[in-house]
């Protein structure tokens, strides 16, 4: 399949990321997740699609089912790709506080 979307623009809609935090779970079917949301089953089958498409998830089919599933190759990748940018955070984060003991400690 084709990328056709960034994966990282599919992640910025919450409906989406409330979508793969199911599926992280266990694999369901388009009508299961859809009645864990007020939106119309078209609704989500297009955030489904979209995630579809950004290969976040996989589809498998049982007989008549369909079941979506994570996938976890994309999943790493995607976190692979923030690693860097969490542990510069951190690192600002734990130079903050240390001057800030600092202050505190002077007063």
């Amino acid at each position: 399949m084709e990328l056709r979307r960034d994966p990282f623009q599919a992640l910025a809609d919450p409906t989406r990321r409330a979508i793969i935090t199911l599926v992280a779970l266990q694999a369901m079917t388009p009508g299961a997740i859809a009645e864990n949301f007020d939106s119309s089953r078209q609704t989500i089958s297009k955030h489904i699609q979209i995630l579809t498409e950004c290969e976040l998830l996989e589809k498998e089919q049982e007989g008549r089912e369909i079941y979506y599933l994570l996938n976890p190759q994309k999943i790493k990748e995607i976190a692979d790709f923030i690693e860097p940018f969490r542990k510069l955070w951190d690192d600002r984060f734990n130079k903050l506080e240390a001057i800030m003991k600092q202050h505190q400690l002077k007063k």
